[in-house]
């Protein structure tokens, strides 16, 4: 499905004008035809491709500027992946932000858990571009995650083209303040991905709870990872496709405490009968 009006409007929101997210200034009128979508955004949404396996063959460079297959980066664990641009500087940082901010704060540990890869979509980011922000991302991080379980990669425009169209990831050049055509109006959200390369959940927005994360990743490692606990919490919550997050289920709570009386109560009734039984 298509969540084109949510995620460009965050993308409007946060160059603070009703062009796109890079800095394209307009000077329209207010009211209801300036808040219509320009017909060139219409291209530009984000689709939900479950279960789609991503272009395992595509060529990428990383920041060490290793060429490969993306094959290359997957080392059987789950994958949590964005689609940005290194040049970007406004929304493409806030939704690193949130990644970063959100893993620092899941108890599982990268590359032993999962793994990160972010891909940029502009054809013109370099290596050396994804240095810089893989050395920020890293410090956001903390927690000593090694620098082999996140790759920021680039590619040509027939591998960035795969990657995209594999995961249902569309974006628009667009002018930025100089009039130059080297913006990008794209939606914020990150994917998950399974140790084979299937997509199996999207969050959307900047802002990444760590409980979003890890259940995304728990979801994603086909429950590998997961103890007791979680598989409970992830019973207790569901995935809304439609906002792109997890949800406390009253109904499954509830039901989970009907089950759990029903247990106590059938238990204390055999535990009446044997005393009762023990003492005729």
């Amino acid at each position: 499905m298509r969540f084109r009006g949510v995620f460009l409007a965050l993308t409007l929101l946060w160059a603070g004008v009703p062009a796109v997210a890079q800095g394209y200034s307009s000077d329209h009128a207010m009211g209801a035809h300036a808040q219509q979508l320009p017909a060139y955004l219409q291209q530009a949404g984000l689709e939900q491709r479950l279960n789609q396996l991503l272009p395992m063959s595509a060529t990428f460079t990383d920041e060490t500027g290793h060429t490969g297959p993306l094959s290359d980066w997957f080392h059987g664990r789950p994958v949590v992946m964005a689609l940005i641009y290194y040049k970007c500087a406004m929304l493409c940082p806030q939704v690193l932000h949130g990644l970063s901010a959100g893993l620092h704060d899941v108890t599982l540990r990268p590359g032993k858990d999962y793994d990160v890869l972010t891909f940029s979509i502009d054809p013109t980011d370099t290596p050396a571009d994804a240095v810089k922000q893989k050395q920020q991302f890293l410090a956001d991080v903390g927690k000593n995650a090694p620098a082999d379980a996140v790759h920021f990669l680039v590619g040509t425009p027939a591998d960035i083209a795969a990657i995209s169209g594999s995961t249902g990831f569309h974006y628009v050049k667009v002018p930025g303040p100089d009039g130059k055509m080297d913006q990008f109006a794209h939606s914020s959200a990150i994917m998950f991905a399974t140790p084979d390369g299937k997509l199996s959940k999207y969050l959307t927005g900047v802002d990444f709870p760590a409980r979003d994360l890890r259940m995304a990743l728990l979801e994603a490692s086909e429950r590998k990872i997961s103890n007791p606990v979680d598989l409970l919490i992830l019973y207790c919550c569901s995935y809304n496709p439609v906002v792109g997050k997890y949800t406390v289920s009253i109904l499954r709570i509830l039901s989970f405490a009907a089950m759990f009386a029903v247990v106590v109560v059938v238990g204390m009734l055999v535990v009446l009968t044997r005393k009762s039984k023990a003492t005729a």
